[in-house]
C-alpha cells in the first residue's frame, strides 16, 4: 500500500507542479503579446491560449489543493461535532465530493468527445481542435474524483481524512 500511497501523493504534486507551469504560461503569453503590441507586431490566438491555460491551471489543481487543506471546508462546523457525528458528516462530504465530481468529469468527457468527434475549433484566431484544451478538464476532474475517492477510502479504513492544512500560522507572543 505504501507504493499506492507514494505514487498518489505524486500523481497530486505533478499536477499542482503543472498547474503552476500554466500560471507561468499565463503570464508569459501577456508579456509576449504586450511586447507585441508594442513593437507593432500581431500575436495571435494569445488571449485564446492564455484562457485555455487558465482553465487547465484551475482543474490541473484540484487535487493538490484539496490534499493540501485549501478548499473551502467546512472545518468551524466539523470541529464543533462530537466525534461520532463528525466522522459520518465527513463520510458525507467525502462521498457527495466523489460523487460530483465523478458526475462533472463523465459528462466534461462526454463533451470533449463531441467537440473531437465533430472536430470542433476555437472561433478565435488560433483555430485551436477544442478537444484539446478541454480535455484538461477531464484530466484535473478525474484526479480531484481520484484524490475525494482516496480521502473517502483512507477515512472508512484510517477512521480520518488525509487533508493536512498546508499553511503556517503565525502565533504572536
Amino acid at each position: 500500500m505504501t507504493a499506492i500511497r507514494r505514487a498518489l501523493d505524486a500523481l497530486y504534486l505533478v499536477s499542482g507542479f503543472a498547474a503552476a507551469l500554466c500560471l507561468i504560461a499565463i503570464l508569459s503569453l501577456i508579456v509576449l503579446q504586450m511586447l507585441a503590441r508594442w513593437t507593432g507586431e500581431v500575436f495571435p490566438g494569445a488571449p485564446e491560449y492564455a484562457s485555455y491555460a487558465m482553465a487547465a491551471a484551475s482543474f490541473l489543481a484540484f487535487a493538490n489543493a484539496l490534499g493540501r487543506g485549501a478548499h473551502i471546508r467546512v472545518s468551524i462546523l466539523l470541529n464543533a461535532v462530537p466525534g461520532k457525528l463528525k466522522y459520518l458528516m465527513e463520510l458525507w462530504c467525502f462521498g457527495l465530493g466523489a460523487a460530483i465530481s465523478a458526475y462533472f468529469t463523465y459528462h466534461a468527457y462526454q463533451f470533449v468527445y463531441f467537440s473531437w468527434k465533430f472536430k470542433d475549433i476555437s472561433q478565435g484566431q488560433d483555430a485551436t481542435m477544442l478537444w484539446m484544451p478541454q480535455s484538461v478538464m477531464v484530466i484535473g476532474g478525474g484526479l480531484l474524483t481520484l484524490c475525494f475517492l482516496d480521502n473517502l477510502v483512507h477515512l472508512l479504513i484510517r477512521g480520518e481524512h488525509r487533508i493536512v492544512r498546508d499553511t503556517v500560522a503565525s502565533h504572536s507572543e
